[in-house]
């Protein structure tokens, strides 16, 4: 009994929670090895994106609330999610053509557009703030458990719970949807398909009548439809907060480039190693290890490697060590 306890403990803290935040971070290094993989440069505004389209999904959720429109058990801000993916939509595009699309005719180089995705970056985080404000922003309704530590207890008899929230059964669901969609937008579609040559050689997809301007705005399409999706998960997963998905550029860049950047594949592998790592380190085990070892040598301590303040110090170092040994990543993708 005590073993499956610890099974019940480690998947209740370590399994599950990792599993949601490695399927929010694989939608975001999605988007970034998207626009690395296509338009060739690391976009810096990746985050505060996720952010812009969290932002509308939040105020849209408000709106239907006010109105008594809900999504019974589900949360409301699935009905809002696909105006927030529009309004991104439509943000990304303009940034294209107001800025993006002058150092593209210039053929600047990808440094260049780097620094330009930065100052955009502070442009939407400074944006985001002054509409909704820097504070947590709390959108959640609907079910919060699909099932609850009570109702586990009483179904197995253990004296130790299992939760899983309503918000990462739909980040799984979600998540594995939009991946699908997306492979089979790539490999199915003719679009799909003179994106993959856009990306595998410029020059080659032009002289074939490959419409680039056209590549480049279903590109952003894409990328805003994932951004806005990952950045709503994770707001209803932990909280709505802009400079949070500030933060979360570090794991997420460490996710895509662990993986390979320019590869799919790999921005999902990476999200995962990312996560698990990340919530692996930063755990106390010490409950887990009182089920699992004797008595006499049960830990006095947390047993935790490092503190959850320090969960971003984590992808930090799985990206430089992923720099300096394996730069093309576990999927062999573009070296950085």
């Amino acid at each position: 009994m005590d073993f499956l306890n610890a099974i019940v403990a480690l998947s209740n803290f370590v399994l599950i929670p990792a599993i949601a935040y490695g399927s929010q971070l694989a939608l975001g290094a999605l988007g970034v090895t998207l626009i690395y993989g296509i338009l060739r440069f690391s976009n810096f505004a990746h985050g505060d994106t996720m952010a812009f389209g969290a932002m509308i999904a939040v105020l849209v959720t408000w709106l239907l609330q006010s109105m008594g429109v809900s999504f019974g058990p589900l949360p409301t801000a699935l009905l809002a999610l696909p105006f927030a993916i529009l309004g991104t939509m439509a943000l990304v595009l303009i940034t294209d053509r107001v800025v993006y699309r002058f150092y593209r005719e210039q053929k600047a180089k990808p440094v260049i557009l780097v620094i330009v995705s930065m100052g955009v970056m502070f442009i939407m985080n400074g944006l985001v703030r002054f509409i909704i404000g820097p504070n947590d922003q709390k959108f959640a309704d609907g079910e919060r458990f699909i099932i609850s530590v009570r109702e586990f207890k009483a179904m197995t008899g253990l004296r130790e719970g299992l939760a899983i929230k309503t918000t990462q059964g739909i980040t799984v669901v979600v998540a594995v949807i939009c991946v699908v969609l997306l492979f089979w937008f790539l490999n199915r579609t003719r679009t799909g398909k003179s994106m993959r040559a856009y990306s595998d050689n410029e020059d080659l997809a032009l002289l074939s009548g490959i419409n680039p301007e056209r590549v480049v705005m279903y590109t952003w399409l894409i990328v805003a439809a994932l951004a806005t999706t990952a950045g709503v998960l994770y707001g209803l997963d932990k909280t709505f907060k802009p400079f949070v998905y500030f933060q979360l550029l570090l794991p997420i860049f460490a996710s895509a480039i662990v993986g390979g950047l320019g590869s799919p594949i790999g921005a999902i592998a990476g999200g995962f190693v990312i996560a698990f790592s990340e919530v692996t380190i930063t755990y106390a085990w010490k409950k887990v290890l009182k089920y699992m070892l004797p008595e006499q040598l049960e830990p006095s301590g947390l047993v935790q490697l490092l503190s959850t303040d320090y969960k971003f110090a984590v992808s930090f170092v799985i990206l430089i060590v992923v720099l300096l040994f394996k730069p093309t990543g576990l999927f062999k993708g573009k070296s950085v």
